[in-house]
Parts: C-alpha cells; structure tokens; sequence
C-alpha cells in the first residue's frame, strides 16, 4: 500500500510539472510513438539496438522514453518487501501478457509446436537462418516492454530503465552506463565493435540513477514453453567468455538479478 500511495503522490507530481512545462504525454500518445518506433525499426534497422550476440531488438524510442524518467527527483530510495513484491507480479505479469498477445496474433491464442518454433522463416544480414523460436522472442519481448512501460510509469515513475546499456570491466569492477545517443553514434558509424560485451537487462529498478539499481529483470520466452528457460551464454572472446548472463549481471549489479518466462514466473 506504501508503495502505490508513494507511486501515486509522485505520479500527481509529474504531471503537474509536464503541464506547466508543455512536454506531458497522455498514455495513448506514449503508445503511438513506441509503435511508430517498432516501425522505424524494421523500416531502418540503424534505429534499432541490437549487438553481436544479443537475442532481441528494441526500439531507440522505447527505451530513451523510459531513461528520460532516470533525472526525476525523489525516487523511491529503499524498496520493501511490498514494493519488491509488487515488481515482481509486474514482470510476471507482463511476461504472460506478451506471450499470449502474440501467440493469438500468430496462432490463434495456442502456443506453438516445437516443430513451428525450428521452422526458418527468414534470414538475417549476414545470411543467417532466422527461427520461428527467433522471431517469437523478439516480438514477445517488445511487447514485454511496453506493458512493463506503461505500468512502472504509473507505479514507478523516474525509478526504472528499459533496456539500459552498460559497460562493465570484469577486472575494476567498474560500471559505466553508455546512454541511448551514444549508443546511437556508435551503431550508425559502423563502430559497434565498441559496443562488444556491453551489458543490455531488459529492466532495471534503480532509485532514480540507473546506476544506483535496486533489482534487475531480464524476460525469456521458450520455444515452445515446455523448454526450461536459461541465461544466454556469451560468445568467445573478451570480457566474458564462458560466463552467461545471469553470472555477469550478479557481478555487475548485485545479487538482485531474476530471470522471467511466462508460465515460470520470477526466479
């Protein structure tokens, strides 16, 4: 209960400042951009984000929205166990949200074979195959976002991150967060090289810095559901050969980290 009272008196509080200030957007008008964004993506993949060995695309638009709420004051400082509580049905709610939407566009609301999901249904730049398990991912994932995207910024405002980028040094242990335009710069002048072995969590809960973070989510989408969801593991090569994601996100970002599937939940 403290936390949505929380959540609510600052949500009254933004948008008190977006009125005065002209740059308030409805929830309807948040929607629309974030599809358009989907759309840009696949019209130009140079405004999409996606490294070497990363599963998934996202809309630039999509996650520059939700880090734009990183700069507002008074974030939640400590999460409780209710607050704790309340994110974690969040994402487990929108995991389940995500992959019934796109398995009834898709199949009708069944959930694919496991002959469908080894189906190619494509290729990529390089000529690589694309599954139907791949595509699937994608799509489950961008509808993840945008059902975590308008919740948290209802419940959240300012206190979370999609798909926020960082670049973490194994060795220092240091941690730095590249943002959106940069990232940008370094896709569309062919350098993502740069961007090797940077770390992308589907959701970050911080405390209004996406470098003080509180509790990191990353979705999995099995095809089809009855495989166990697992970690990515990363490719050879510097910084993180032999690790997998789970194992470098707790030495990132603590020890708060949980993977979620639709059907597994938080874990």
């Amino acid at each position: 209960m403290r936390f949505r009272f929380t959540a609510a008196l600052m949500g009254l509080l933004l948008l008190s400042g977006c009125q005065s200030t002209g740059v308030g957007r409805t929830r309807r008008e948040l929607k629309q951009t974030m599809d358009s964004g989907s759309n840009a993506c696949r019209q130009n993949p140079a405004y999409c984000t996606r490294v070497v060995g990363e599963e998934t695309v996202l809309p630039m638009s999509i996650r520059a929205s939700a880090q734009a709420g990183a700069s507002v004051a008074g974030a939640l400082k400590v999460m409780d166990e209710a607050a704790r509580a309340r994110g974690r049905e969040i994402m487990e709610t929108c995991a389940s949200e995500a992959s019934w939407e796109v398995n009834k566009q898709l199949f009708a609301g069944q959930t694919p074979t496991a002959e469908q999901c080894r189906q190619v249904v494509g290729t990529d730049a390089a000529g690589n195959p694309i599954t139907r398990a791949m595509q699937l991912g994608q799509m489950k994932h961008e509808a993840a976002m945008r059902c975590v995207q308008a919740r948290l910024s209802v419940e959240r405002p300012g206190g979370f991150s999609l798909k926020p980028r960082y670049r973490y040094d194994p060795k220092t242990k240091a941690l730095e967060l590249i943002s959106p335009e940069a990232e940008q710069a370094l896709i569309l002048s062919g350098r993502t090289v740069k961007l090797r072995g940077t770390l992308v969590p589907d959701v970050v809960i911080h405390v209004g810095n996406p470098l003080k973070v509180q509790e990191v989510f990353d979705f999995k989408f099995p095809c089809p559901i009855s495989n166990n969801p697992s970690w990515r593991r990363y490719p050879e090569g510097p910084p993180h050969e032999g690790k997998n994601q789970g194992e470098v996100y707790r030495a990132a970002f603590g020890d708060n980290v949980s993977l979620v599937a639709p059907g597994w939940g938080v874990h």
